[in-house]
């Protein structure tokens, strides 16, 4: 695709209807509805800032970032905060970047990384914490994660499955999802990275 015009601003409760739709074509149903999102976007914020974004193209929604703020988010079994380097404290959590299809390779998602990160920054954190989804096409978050400085911890075997007893339906395995994540982080001073 050649230079395109793409419009990123924070995320805000007038996007939400779109965010869940392109949520639901890229991830699958139940993976985000309007009370999950609601919350989220509040955990989004801190300080009067806030680390969520969308991205525009004219009208139509092709990318967004949900982003916790430090202490806004519950770190679980899926976290393996012995290899992070920081304080849970000092960690924000990249929730989830979605593009949509057609808009993929043109550095939205980059962008979307950037300027959550950089808003995270400004509410205290210096670094954070992702689980990426190792059955994207061609592993593509891993490796966009990666390219934008991403390092990896530990790779968590069937990751979502519990999360289909809520009613999330995987765009590759149904309601049996075994799809695998790929935690990582991203730190956002230099002198953390090995």
């Amino acid at each position: 695709m050649s230079k395109i015009d793409i419009k990123y601003h924070t995320l805000e409760i007038a996007d939400f209807s779109a965010v869940i739709t392109l949520a639901t074509t890229v991830h699958g149903v139940g993976y985000m509805d309007r009370e999950m999102l609601s919350a989220w976007h509040q955990q989004g914020l801190k300080n009067d800032i806030n680390a969520g974004y969308v991205a525009y193209h004219g009208d139509k929604l092709v990318g967004y970032r949900i982003t916790f703020a430090t202490g806004q988010w519950d770190i679980d079994q899926w976290c393996s905060t012995n290899s992070w380097q920081l304080p849970e404290a000092l960690v924000c959590y990249f929730k989830c970047n979605t593009v949509d299809i057609d808009y993929r390779g043109c550095g939205v998602g980059g962008q979307l990384l950037k300027l959550s990160s950089q808003a995270a920054a400004k509410q205290g954190a210096r670094a954070g914490i992702a689980h990426l989804w190792r059955q994207s096409p061609k592993n593509s978050a891993v490796e966009y994660f990666t390219h934008c400085g991403g390092v990896s911890i530990k790779t968590h075997y069937s990751r979502w499955n519990a999360d289909c007893e809520q009613g999330y339906i995987c765009t590759i395995c149904g309601n049996n999802c075994h799809c695998d994540a790929q935690e990582m982080i991203l730190y956002f001073d230099d002198s953390l990275k090995n």
